[in-house]
């Protein structure tokens, strides 16, 4: 019996060993200088601060920058296939679009490449969060609002979780954003992040 009981005892040691050895999850982050960190040192960018954040929880969670300044989102939809097949993440973030809003690309096309990005995610088995943006007030309201409703009723059709705004209360400070207007400085960043992580964290667990 004492034998038994010492061996019973080992078992659990051994799975609970393996447990607390299991690999952090991976969040994979497919955006464009918005999160790539334009202009601004690495390690103030959003993901580099969720990195840090995710790094702090039990069970861990490792992140993937995969951000390209210039990217649209045909060109993040075509290289998502193998960055999916290399990091399997559990949670993969897509902040795109604002290439294709800026230069006044049809939001049809737009709409497809999100929705196309958002299935192929859930189809290896990760969740989706998508992080939407707004365009300056001199694109005029119609494609505006319509950039708007193309993130909406792609997260409605996919069921995925999203972020209206990724900039929300920063884009309209100016003492918050770069002198181009479009990308917030090194000290925005946190907000940026907490914007983020309001949206995040449900899909954690």
């Amino acid at each position: 019996m004492r034998r038994f009981l010492c061996c019973l005892v080992m078992l659990l040691g051994a799975v609970v060993g393996a447990a607390h050895a299991a690999p952090p999850k991976t969040v994979l982050v497919l955006g464009d200088s918005l999160s790539a960190a334009h202009n601004i040192p690495v390690e103030s960018g959003w993901v580099h601060l969720l990195g840090d954040r995710l790094a702090k929880m039990e069970p861990g969670w490792t992140v993937v920058n995969a951000s390209i300044s210039g990217e649209t989102s045909l060109s993040g939809r075509n290289r998502l296939p193998a960055l999916l097949e290399k990091y399997h993440p559990a949670l993969l973030v897509i902040e795109l679009g604002a290439n294709d809003g800026l230069r006044g690309l049809p939001l049809a096309q737009l709409r497809d490449n999100l929705a196309a990005m958002v299935t192929a995610g859930q189809q290896a088995k990760a969740k989706v969060l998508l992080l939407g943006i707004e365009l300056p007030v001199n694109y005029g309201p119609q494609y505006r609002d319509g950039l708007r409703a193309v993130y909406a009723d792609v997260a409605k059709d996919k069921k995925a979780a999203l972020l209206p705004f990724l900039l929300d209360g920063v884009a309209l400070k100016p003492e918050l954003m770069q002198a181009d207007g479009l990308h917030p400085v090194a000290s925005a960043q946190p907000q940026v992040l907490d914007n983020v992580w309001k949206a995040l964290t449900p899909l954690l667990h």
